[in-house]
């Protein structure tokens, strides 16, 4: 099997400009601000792939799973994440926190992986790889796919690290909280409408 270079250059140019506006990439940067970075990074990307082999793998079935139940798993979980960024540095006691931050792996990296993974089920990228593998070699449509959507997230999160440096934590993580609650009214109107 060859690689064929066209297949992988439209997948990760058509999913890296689907995914920009998307929520996940403002979920990532606000995530950056209050977790470390590269363990954001890994969360998210693991649940990118996972998504794109599912996506290369079943194709149109994608469409078929309730997208009511996904929404609102994903709403609640946004909302949440803004309950999370409200409240944060307010118990500085706690031994997973350093200056507001979580520092851990595994907590950082879950609560990446699951806000992700949840929130990308039938998603516009998810459907539109789906799509794309189904009329393209399949390698290299996944490999665009999640180069694109990792990508995406490596931005958002540097973004957030250079905000982070020239604005007081605090205000990092109300502004973070604020776009996480209006994830989340935006992902409940998505559901109702």
């Amino acid at each position: 099997m060859t690689f064929d270079p066209l297949a992988f250059i439209t997948a990760f140019g058509l999913i890296f400009l689907a995914e920009l506006p998307d929520k996940t990439m403002f979920a990532s940067l606000a995530m950056g601000t209050r977790m470390r970075p590269l363990y954001v990074w890994f969360g998210t990307s693991t649940a990118f792939i996972v998504h794109v082999t599912i996506a290369v793998g079943a194709g149109s079935l994608l469409g078929l799973l309730p997208a009511m139940a996904v929404k609102l798993v994903s709403a609640a979980l946004f909302a949440f994440g803004a309950v999370v960024l409200f409240r944060s540095g307010d118990d500085e006691e706690d031994d997973d926190r350093a200056g507001g931050r979580i520092t851990r792996f595994w907590p950082a990296y879950a609560a990446a992986f699951t806000a992700v993974f949840v929130s990308e089920w039938g998603d516009l990228t998810q459907i539109t790889t789906a799509n794309l593998a189904s009329t393209n070699p399949w390698l290299p449509t996944a490999v665009g796919a999640a180069a694109a959507l990792m990508s995406v997230s490596a931005l958002a999160l540097l973004a957030g690290r250079f905000i982070a440096k020239k604005v007081p934590l605090k205000t990092v993580q109300r502004i973070g909280g604020l776009c996480m609650a209006g994830l989340a009214i935006w992902t409940l109107i998505e559901a109702f409408s």
